[in-house]
């Protein structure tokens, strides 16, 4: 890839969507999923993308949801593409008529080949560390060897992202995507408007480096 896609992940206020979309980031994140500190229900999704315009998508975040819950905030909230993080298998992510991509927290090589071909119809894999009882952000990096070369399916890289590594993140991994949520925060749920702008402009720095490298 030439050009790697940024989203930015655990939006909560209209001021941090803004932040974002100002700074170049491709995918705003909305996690609704009560347990994190980073979730929003309905109106306060509602009101954080209201300003988000075309061509940046918005991603609503579920955890094991029932159908009736992807459904009402489908029905009132705009959402481009669904990130399922739990145990969801291809046909519950289908119905909705909605892309999506599933996430998954690594532990050996195999998971993530395996992973590819449990959902076919995902249009990217997300790559998450694992812990244990932890469905997602757990601000902790994993062993990015562990990522197959010519993985069957695009890959987002998340987990333990920030400025200072995601660098070297992308060389060793040349992912289509990378998501942030925890490295470019003030406090949880909260963001760090000059560490979002310091996260594209280290993606876009390193992305010119390959370019002019492969030119």
């Amino acid at each position: 890839m030439l050009r790697t896609r940024i989203k930015i992940c655990g939006i909560t206020r209209p001021e941090d969507a803004r932040a974002a979309v100002e700074s170049g980031a491709d995918a705003l994140g909305l996690v609704f999923y009560p347990p994190s500190p980073r979730a929003v229900d309905v109106s306060q999704a509602k009101a954080a993308v209201e300003g988000v315009p075309a061509f940046v998508s918005v991603t609503a975040l579920f955890v094991n949801p029932t159908v009736e819950e992807v459904q009402s905030v489908l029905d009132n909230v705009r959402i481009d593409l669904i990130q399922f993080h739990g145990d969801e298998d291809d046909d519950f992510c289908r119905q909705f008529k909605r892309p999506y991509i599933k996430a998954l927290r690594v532990r050996q090589a195999s998971d993530v080949v395996a992973s590819c071909l449990r959902f076919p119809g995902a249009l990217a894999i997300l790559l998450d560390s694992y812990k244990p009882g932890v469905p997602g952000g757990t601000g902790e990096t994993f062993d990015w060897s562990l990522v197959p070369e010519t993985p069957p399916k695009p890959i987002v890289l998340a987990g333990g992202l920030e400025p200072s590594n995601v660098a070297s993140a992308i060389k060793q991994i040349r992912p289509f995507a990378v998501d942030i949520s925890g490295g470019v925060e003030a406090s949880k749920g909260i963001k760090d408007h000059s560490k979002i702008t310091d996260f594209v402009n280290e993606v876009y720095r390193v992305d010119q480096l390959y370019r002019e490298n492969h030119s």
